[in-house]
């Protein structure tokens, strides 16, 4: 009998590892819509948390601004209007306005203490709010009404008073006494000025017989509740400002920078200080008719939660497509080896278990921990796709191999989420190190056969 040769029947392309590969990315790229529907979820219920914080803030306080406090001394002024008559003619008519002119200290010094207060919780959420103890002194020169073409006579000295502008007046919690040379005087509430601030001014004094050589020492102490931020307006020729606080995550912030050999930053709290002269900003000492609107020269310290709790949901979630395309390349490269066929039905079964990840994380951490929610998380989806991975690939070996790198894959997001400076580093050497196992491990597939 002649001997014939056999050729090897074609394997279909549909039946091809390439075939698999690619039907496995177009999966991948399914999942892409209830991952993002996750996402969707944490963006809202970040928004409500926000939502919450703001009213609590409301409650207590938010940020602190402060502006002041300036000498304000009235003036008589003149205003010309026409006016048509009875005759239908048109008169100048001058009559006689009282102003006030305003002029900023010679010298400023702040120092306040910020103390956290215990977390108001409303509902599922918590916001951390702070106590604030200002004291203030200083001192004002010589008021200069010549560069306000403000003539002696039409000064009324006997009516000058203080005035100090401050965000958030419902939130003082202290008395507001105010020592001009040794004299008490007593704040009072006059309204708002301009968009943020509310005006304090004190009862009205004799210039001229308070002042001593023409200036006059102040000094008072002022009590907030306050959330978010503190921050301050360099009215002062001279200002200083020193803050303390037991908050370990300041955010320093505004137009000026504090002094940098001054500044400390510890697991404790922080110690900050800023001097400001007259010639770091432009604007004058003197002012007449109006306050001006410094807002552009704020500031002072924003404090900040690091990474909260949606915040790190967010980051994790990013991190979703990642996970699900290296677990479906790990059973994709196991079923290679194995010669097990797992069917895209399983492979989805897998992909939604990873899903499920992130609103396991997200709905454990508003009742816990992010440390706890992603442990709980992650714990419980590993050993689900570990018994899973049993009944499908039919021995013990391989899916513990898997539970193995998702707990190192799981593990490497937690420590990138962690990290703030380097995270970028550290997962881009994290990655760089997995692209080179993928490649070790799948040099010698042949990708034209089952």
């Amino acid at each position: 009998m002649e001997n014939q040769m056999q050729t090897p029947p074609k394997t279909s392309f549909f039946q091809s590892n390439t075939a698999k590969l690619i039907m496995i990315g177009i999966l991948s790229l399914v999942l892409l819509i209830p991952l993002a529907l996750v996402q969707n979820l944490i963006s809202e219920r970040a928004v409500r948390k926000r939502d919450m914080v703001q009213e609590v803030n409301t409650l207590w306080g938010s940020d602190i601004k402060f502006y002041g406090p300036m000498l304000s001394i009235p003036y008589y002024s003149t205003e010309t209007t026409q006016i048509v008559n009875a005759n239908s003619q048109t008169v100048t008519q001058t009559k006689r306005v009282i102003k006030n002119a305003y002029f900023f200290p010679e010298k400023l010094y702040n120092k306040s203490t910020i103390k956290k207060s215990k977390p108001l919780k409303r509902g599922l959420y918590e916001n951390v709010v702070f106590t604030s103890l200002m004291d203030f002194e200083g001192n004002f020169g010589i008021p200069n009404f010549e560069k306000l073409n403000i003539s002696a006579e039409n000064i009324i000295w006997e009516k000058a008073s203080i005035i100090v502008n401050t965000s958030n007046l419902k939130s003082i919690k202290s008395d507001l006494n105010i020592s001009l040379n040794n004299e008490k005087f007593v704040f009072e509430s006059r309204g708002s000025s301009q968009s943020v601030f509310g005006i304090l001014e004190s009862n009205a004094f004799d210039y001229n017989s308070l002042a001593s050589d023409y200036k006059i020492n102040f000094k008072f102490q002022m009590k907030f509740n306050g959330s978010e931020s503190v921050q301050f307006i360099p009215v002062g020729k001279t200002t200083t400002v020193i803050l303390d606080s037991d908050w370990n995550s300041p955010n320093l912030m505004g137009s000026f920078a504090a002094n940098e050999e001054n500044k400390t930053i510890t697991k404790d709290g922080f110690h900050a200080e800023w001097k400001i002269l007259d010639i770091n900003r432009s604007f004058a000492q003197q002012y007449a008719e109006s306050i001006p609107n410094l807002n552009e020269y704020l500031f002072g310290v924003k404090l900040i939660e690091t990474v909260d709790q949606y915040q790190q949901n967010e980051r994790a979630s990013k991190y979703g497509f990642l996970v699900i395309g290296l677990t479906f390349l790990i059973f994709f490269l196991i079923q290679s080896i194995s010669k097990v066929n797992i069917h895209i039905f399983q492979y989805t079964m897998i992909g939604l278990a990873l899903i499920m990840f992130y609103t396991l994380l997200i709905s454990i951490t508003e009742h816990s921990s992010f440390s706890i929610a992603y442990l709980v998380a992650a714990s419980s989806v590993i050993l689900m796709l570990l018994l899973y991975s049993v009944s499908v690939l039919k021995n013990k070996k391989f899916p513990i191999f898997i539970s193995a790198a998702l707990t190192l894959l799981y593990s490497f997001i937690f420590v990138i989420i962690q990290l703030e400076d380097f995270a970028l580093l550290v997962g881009s050497i994290g990655l760089f190190l997995i692209l080179g196992a993928v490649m070790y491990f799948s040099r010698k597939i042949d990708w034209n056969t089952n």
